[in-house]
Parts: C-alpha cells; sequence; structure tokens
C-alpha cells in the first residue's frame, strides 16, 4: 500500500494492483465474506457501497486527493452515508476522494475498492461467453435493458430483472431480494441494479478494450499526509475557544465518545421526565436515539446549550465535532448526577466525535500541545482522557461490554499497556456481559482475518477484542505526560468498548448490519460510569 502511494498511482486490476489483490484473497477479510469464492458477495458490497460516494462504480478514474479547495467550486460534495468525507464526481469517468484523515481513510478505501473490482470482474467472467465477439449473456442484455430504461421499475419488472441479476451474480433469487432495497434510496430505488450493471460494465472495458480503472493519489496529499494539518487546525480551535471562555487554566477532561451521549447522559432524563413518566432512563436513551426523533434531541441540546455547552462543528477537515461543556454553569441538582461533589475549580469537558484510526493520534497529539499565543505558551491542566468506542469481540457477542488492559498495534507488536480506571466490576448486574484483557488496535476493518484473530485470542498475547484507534490515543498520551511533560504525569485513562460485531461468528460480522438499539445500553452505561468518575457523584 505505501508503494503504490509513493508511486503516485496504480491499476487495481493490472499488474499493479496484483499483490494488493492476492493479498486481499489471501487474507479473505470477514466483512468481505465469499470474497475467494465465484459468486458475488452481497453483504460484504452493501457494506462497501454504503462508505463510498455515489456513482463511483461508473468511474474508471478516482483521484484522492488532499482538501486542495474544491469545496469553493461548482462541484456538488457527495458525502457517502457511513463514513463522513466529500467526494467530487469531475465527470461521468472521474470520482474525486478527499482524504483528511490520514493513512487509516487511505487504507480504508484502497482496501474498499480493491474489493468491489474483484467482485466486478467476478461478474465479466459469468456474462462474457468470448472476449473476441464481445458475445455476453441473455440475463446480461436484460439486465442492462432494465437499468437503460432509467425510470422507476414496477414490481413484475423488478422481479424479472432480480431473476436476470441473480444469475449474474450466482446468487438465488430469494438472496437477491432480500438485500436488493438496502441498496436503494428514494431518488435511486433500483440502485442495486445500476451498481451491478457499472462494476460488470466497466470490468469487461478492461478486457475488451484493455482500459484499465485506474486510482491516483494527488501531489498534494502525498506531501501533506503525516504533517497534522487538520488535526492542527482542529486543536488551534478548541484552544481559542476555551481561551475566548475563560476556560484555559480549568480542569479538562477530555472525552473521545458520540456528540449525543455525554449531553443526553447529563441533561435528557430531567428534560423529558414529564414526557416519559415512569419509564427507566435507558429507556428515554432508546427514544432519542430513533430516526425521526429530531424534536426531543433538540430539546435536550437547548437546555444543554443554556447550560453552559458550546457546540463547535467541524471546520478543519478532520470531520471530528466537538462539545465542550463548562460545568460552573450547570445545575447538578436538575442533571442526572445530582450528588456531583465539583471541585472548587470546575472542570471543563471536552467531548470529540470518533476519530479514525490513525487520525485519533494526530488529533489528540496536536490537542494536547501547549497553546501558544504571542511568544507565551499555556500548559493544559488534562486531568483524565476517557475513550468510549466500538470494537469488534473475539468473545461473546454484539452489544457487550470490553474493558482493555493495554493496546497492542497489529503488525508491529508495539504494545502500550496502561492503568484503567475503568473495572469490570463497575459494570456488573446490568444483565450485559463485561470482559478485560488486551485489545489490538489494526489498521483497518479489512484485517479482520480469522487465522489472524483467533492467534490473537487463543495464543498468550489473550487478546478480548479489535478497535482501530486505542494504540493511537495512548501513544499520544503517553509521549505528552511522561515525555514532552505537556499535561499532568499523572493524567488519568479510562478505555471502555462496546462491542460492534464479533468477527469470529458467522452471521455477527460487520457486513451483517448494525446495532440498531441493542448498542444504546452499553453506550450509555459507559458513558455514565465516565461521567461519575469526573464528577465523583457515586
Amino acid at each position: 500500500m505505501r508503494h503504490l502511494f509513493n508511486r503516485g498511482f496504480y491499476k487495481p486490476m493490472g499488474v499493479s494492483g496484483e499483490t494488493l489483490r492476492e493479498a486481499l484473497l489471501q487474507l479473505r477479510p470477514e466483512i468481505y465474506g465469499s470474497i475467494a469464492e465465484e459468486k458475488v458477495e452481497l453483504n460484504g458490497l452493501l457494506y462497501v457501497i454504503e462508505r463510498l460516494p455515489v456513482g463511483i462504480e461508473e468511474c474508471r478514474y478516482i483521484n484522492l486527493t488532499s482538501d486542495e479547495g474544491y469545496s469553493k467550486s461548482h462541484f456538488q460534495a457527495i458525502v457517502p452515508p457511513k463514513r463522513r468525507r466529500n467526494c467530487y464526481r469531475i465527470d461521468e469517468e472521474q470520482m474525486n476522494v478527499e482524504i483528511t484523515r490520514g493513512r487509516s481513510d487511505i487504507y480504508d478505501i484502497l482496501t474498499h475498492l480493491t474489493f468491489i473490482f474483484i467482485e466486478s470482474h467476478k461478474i465479466k467472467d459469468r456474462v462474457l461467453l468470448d472476449e473476441n465477439q464481445f458475445e455476453v449473456t441473455r440475463d446480461w442484455q436484460k439486465v442492462e435493458h432494465y437499468v437503460l430504461q432509467g425510470k422507476k421499475l414496477s414490481q413484475i419488472d423488478k422481479e424479472k430483472a432480480i431473476s436476470h441479476a441473480s444469475n449474474v451474480l450466482g446468487r438465488s433469487f430469494s438472496e437477491v431480494l432480500d438485500i436488493y432495497d438496502a441498496f436503494g434510496s428514494t431518488e435511486k430505488p433500483d440502485r442495486f441494479l445500476h451498481i451491478i450493471y457499472w462494476l460488470g460494465k466497466l470490468a469487461i472495458e478492461e478486457v475488451i478494450d484493455n482500459n484499465k480503472r485506474t486510482i491516483t493519489f494527488s501531489p498534494i496529499l502525498r506531501e501533506r499526509l503525516g504533517h497534522h494539518i487538520h488535526g492542527e487546525f482542529w486543536a488551534t480551535r478548541i484552544k481559542d475557544v476555551l481561551k475566548e471562555n475563560n476556560l484555559l487554566d480549568r480542569p479538562i477532561h477530555i472525552i473521545s465518545a458520540n456528540m449525543h451521549s455525554v449531553m443526553n447522559s447529563i441533561f435528557a432524563t430531567q428534560v423529558l421526565k414529564s414526557k416519559f413518566k415512569d419509564k427507566t432512563d435507558f429507556f428515554i436513551y432508546e427514544e432519542l436515539s430513533k430516526s425521526g426523533a429530531d424534536v426531543l434531541r433538540n430539546k435536550v441540546e437547548e437546555v444543554a446549550l443554556k447550560s453552559g455547552m458550546i457546540s463547535l462543528l467541524d471546520t478543519s477537515g478532520t470531520n471530528i465535532d466537538v462539545q465542550i461543556f463548562d460545568t460552573a454553569k450547570i445545575d447538578f441538582s436538575k442533571t442526572a448526577f445530582p450528588k456531583a461533589k465539583i471541585a472548587k475549580q470546575q472542570p471543563v469537558l471536552i467531548v470529540m466525535d470518533y476519530a479514525f484510526g490513525e487520525q485519533a493520534y494526530e488529533t489528540i497529539d496536536e490537542l494536547l500541545k501547549a497553546y501558544k499565543e504571542n511568544n507565551n505558551q499555556t500548559f493544559l491542566n488534562v486531568e483524565s482522557v476517557s475513550i468510549m468506542g466500538k470494537a469488534g469481540i473475539l468473545q461473546g457477542g454484539k452489544g457487550d461490554i470490553m474493558i482493555p488492559s493495554a493496546h497492542i498495534n497489529e503488525g508491529t507488536g508495539d504494545n502500550y499497556p496502561f492503568e484503567n480506571q475503568l473495572s469490570p466490576n463497575m459494570f456488573y448486574g446490568n444483565d450485559i456481559p463485561v470482559f478485560a484483557g488486551p485489545m489490538v488496535t489494526v489498521l483497518g476493518t479489512s484485517l479482520q482475518n480469522k487465522d489472524l484473530l483467533k492467534f490473537f485470542h487463543e495464543s498468550t498475547w489473550g487478546v478480548i477484542g479489535l478497535e482501530m484507534e486505542g494504540a493511537y490515543y495512548q501513544k499520544a498520551i503517553q509521549s505528552a505526560s511522561k515525555i514532552r511533560k505537556s499535561i499532568p504525569e499523572n493524567v488519568k485513562v479510562r478505555y471502555a468498548y462496546y462491542a460492534s460485531d464479533n468477527p469470529l461468528e458467522t452471521g455477527s460480522t460487520l457486513a451483517s448490519g448494525g446495532l440498531g438499539t441493542t448498542g444504546v445500553k452499553p453506550t450509555y452505561l459507559i458513558t455514565i460510569k465516565i461521567l461519575e468518575q469526573i464528577f465523583n457523584s457515586k
């Protein structure tokens, strides 16, 4: 991957992409299911398509760029539904994808693209009868007919098209029918057919016309990668806001979580208790998590903004939004933490949205540096850093909780033991299984390979789960507290994860779908335990 990046371009289905293809087929990552079999992998395809821009299947040229000013142009940003990144369709043949989250982002995209190109060649192999005569199967001609109509298919036509598509994919009619609508949107209900057609069409053209798909890396991206440009801009803005609000000298607690669990844990039950009489707190959190609950969420946010919360939507390109809570402005008697014992110097909470892989190092490393202004520098009094995230579990199932004792960086064996302020016994008695032990930090979801994971789980490493950020967070915290001394040496750390999938269990991998409301209880349980420690409320 590094070699291809340094080279500047490569053809995924040509000689230059061969090693990457072979590696992926040898690894057989769990999210890519039947990648090494003849039939086309449908769940894996859905997982990947949701993380890539709409229309990428039509593009022969994919250009990975840095943030190079396209937002100031007439090009409309295309943002994939499950991965926040700006993409721009330059013309019929080219898609530009902005990389602002570092190497993990590049790794993520290249493995996903390699996967869909491998699948596209499976389609080509099933429909191309004669390369010289350009003869294709009747099923392919019928799929093409329905796609090129360009109008919404009736139920009868849809089922006819699925019948032909199932032969093209080597899948049963019911398998295709079951997943068909998941690919669609209100504007494009038949997008599944469209994706299959364009993947196959470009693969056929690669063979017939030798017109290979190409991935390029812009010179500016190659120059900027690893320079923390976005992370520095992001961190400086946060410190500027702390300075403007006279919060720089106060004790600071950094929490990496989503943008609702801390706010809701503090304010939601009090704000909504009259609406949900006799209901548990977790019931309220589930209601808030449902799609379409905007009115309820806005009510809670309104109270939070009046009680010392500052909301910073990202402008740096990191795609990490931030909330700052000034606890001096919170009336704890009107929150879920009425027993809070706040020290004389009331703490400030900085809640940051999830980082992506190696980006965790870039952002936290910059945030923990001293604030510089006119040759003066102010060291931050960071009392704790708490990480709440999603991870793959190697024993147990979706929704279970993992409390790590160390992070191991996959591939290098670099390891980061730490004293976790959270312990398993804090979570007992909530009907959620809890596991404790080391966790492995992987470069990307495509490293969820059964053999690799069994080795980490069953050998003396004794790993309980895998995620993508832990080792990077700990590396930044250790260097800032133990070597650079930019934050107190006795900074407390808290890590807890809930299981989004079990990659060792078929049917429980990331590609098998989201958590739904299963993730609500562990998310809030972890958040509440973190806040109880910060607020000394137990």
